[in-house]
């Protein structure tokens, strides 16, 4: 049987917008996300980002282990989430935009919702110096299915490409924008690459899911830490899939 390991998937950590704003929920409060790495680590879970969590995958390793990611590349997300993920001697996958490094969610704006900084190429090599891991989320967040195949290959290629670049590193790991993918973009992510990718799909992640369309565990803002302990450890999101 394969292992089902949670991949939380993460947004903003950041003070939470005002009621009614759009998307609210992306936001963690810095008490809540302080509150849920430390009931991880109080319960033996080790967490890593998607490099460290492959071997797991791959059933390789055995260990109580979950994945930590980031969307976008937000600022908080170096300013407020990586002292505590050091605290804990966590690990953790910020998947940036490589087009819009040192800007902020442009792609965001006609929904209402507020403008935040990302990190810029300093920022993410101050991120990679800390142990952590950048993975590659698109040149400018674009809906891959509303794109010919040819400009989704250059998106999935060039995000890659021009983040190795910038940071000196080798980006293995790919992050659909916005969750969405046609079965073609499994191929050119492969093509392109890297080792995995990742869906905003809701479930724990096992091989079956296959390694270019992993599910993970949506965090909202909202949710409480009896309700973060059943998405880790249940089958609680598998079950909303």
């Amino acid at each position: 049987m394969m292992a089902s390991i949670p991949i939380l998937m993460y947004h903003q950590i950041d003070e939470r917008p005002s009621r009614g704003k759009a998307l609210r929920g992306l936001v963690v409060s810095p008490g809540t996300f302080k509150r849920q790495m430390a009931l991880l680590d109080a319960l033996g879970y080790q967490g890593l980002c998607m490099s460290a969590l492959m071997p797991y995958l791959r059933g390789e390793k055995l260990g109580k282990v979950c994945g930590i990611t980031f969307d976008d590349g937000y600022l908080n997300n170096l300013q407020v989430a990586l002292p505590i993920l050091l605290k804990h001697q966590f690990t953790a996958t910020c998947y940036a935009v490589s087009g819009a490094l040192g800007g902020s969610n442009t792609w965001d704006h006609q929904k209402g919702i507020d403008e935040k900084p990302l990190m810029d190429a300093n920022q993410l090599r101050i991120w990679l110096a800390s142990g952590q891991e950048v993975g590659a989320h698109g040149v400018a967040h674009l809906d891959l299915t509303s794109l010919s195949e040819n400009q989704a290959a250059i998106e999935i290629r060039q995000s890659k490409l021009q983040l190795e670049l910038m940071l000196n590193t080798t980006i293995q790991h790919f992050c659909y924008p916005y969750g969405r993918y046609f079965k073609e973009h499994l191929q050119m992510v492969e093509n392109a690459g890297y080792q995995s990718a990742t869906t905003t799909q809701r479930g724990r992640a096992s091989l079956n899911d296959g390694i270019f369309a992993l599910p993970r565990v949506q965090v909202m803002g909202s949710v409480w830490i009896g309700q973060f302990w059943q998405k880790l450890a249940t089958t609680y999101e598998d079950r909303r899939r």
